[in-house]
C-alpha cells in the first residue's frame, strides 16, 4: 500500500485543489485496447473537423494553473503544465503521440477534459510508503522522463510529488521522473487527474476519473478512485 499526502502549506496555498487518485492493479499493458484507441482517435477526428479544440491558456481550467506556477516561480509559457503543454502539441500536430495504452489512455482524458495528468508505477515508488505533493526542500533531485542520465534540483518552494528517494513529478504537473515511469509492463499503476477550481470542477474532475477508470478496467484486474482535498489530506492506495 501507497499514501499519497497533500501537505498542508499546500491545501493552504491553493484552497481549491482536488486530486482524482486512479488506481489498477494487475494491469495487462500487452493486450490491445480498442477503448483507448477509439478514444484518441476521436479527439483528432473532432479537432480536425473543427468541433472541438483542447484548452489553451486562456481557459480558466489551464489559466489557473499558469497562475499558480508564477505563485511559487515557475514561468508557465517556459514550463507549462502538461494538459497545456499536451493540448497545444495536439493542436499543432493533429495527432496525440502514442506510447503505450495505459498512458494513452490518461493523455486522451487529460486533453478532452482540459485537466492535468500524469501516473506513477507504484513499484517503483521507493521508501517506507508515503508520496506527498508539498513543496520542494530545494535539496531533492529529480530525473526527468526519457533522461535517465540527467539529474535536475528542484528550486525551494516549487510544489512537487515526492517520495523517499526523489522527485516524481517536477512544477506539479509539468513533467514525471523516468524512475517510476509507466510501461507496458506496469502492473500497479496510480493515474493522478487534478484541478485547482474544485468550486467550478469538482465534477468534471468526477467525469474524467470515472472516464478513466472505463478505460483502464478491461485490461486490470482492479480499479479504485481515491481523492484528495483540503478536507482529506491523506488517501492509502
Amino acid at each position: 500500500m501507497v499514501a499519497f499526502r497533500l501537505a498542508p502549506a499546500v491545501a493552504d496555498a491553493f484552497p481549491g485543489t482536488r486530486v482524482a487518485l486512479v488506481t489498477a492493479t494487475g494491469l495487462r499493458g500487452r493486450e490491445p485496447w480498442p477503448r483507448t484507441a477509439t478514444a484518441v482517435e476521436e479527439l483528432e477526428r473532432r479537432l480536425a473537423d473543427g468541433t472541438w479544440s483542447p484548452a489553451d491558456e486562456t481557459d480558466p481550467r489551464v489559466e489557473a494553473w499558469h497562475a499558480a506556477y508564477r505563485s511559487f516561480g515557475t514561468n508557465p509559457r517556459r514550463v507549462r503544465p502538461s494538459v497545456d503543454a499536451l493540448g497545444r502539441r495536439l493542436a499543432k500536430k493533429g495527432l496525440l503521440p502514442r506510447v503505450n495504452p495505459a498512458v494513452d489512455s490518461y493523455n486522451a482524458v487529460s486533453v478532452r477534459h482540459g485537466l492535468p495528468a500524469g501516473a506513477f508505477d507504484l513499484d517503483r515508488v521507493t521508501g517506507d510508503v508515503d508520496v506527498d505533493i508539498r513543496p520542494a526542500h530545494g535539496t531533492e533531485t529529480f530525473t526527468p522522463l526519457g533522461e535517465p542520465d540527467a539529474v535536475e534540483t528542484p528550486k525551494p518552494g516549487e510544489i512537487v510529488y515526492a517520495d523517499a528517494a526523489g522527485i516524481l513529478t517536477r512544477h506539479w504537473n509539468h513533467r514525471d521522473a523516468h524512475r517510476t515511469r509507466v510501461t507496458e509492463d506496469s502492473a500497479r499503476v496510480v493515474f493522478a487527474l487534478e484541478t485547482l477550481r474544485a468550486d467550478h470542477d469538482g465534477g468534471l474532475l468526477d467525469t474524467a476519473a470515472d472516464e478513466l477508470r472505463t478505460l483502464l478496467a478491461p485490461h486490470a484486474e482492479r480499479t479504485a478512485v481515491h481523492h484528495l482535498d483540503p478536507a482529506r489530506l491523506h488517501a492509502t492506495v
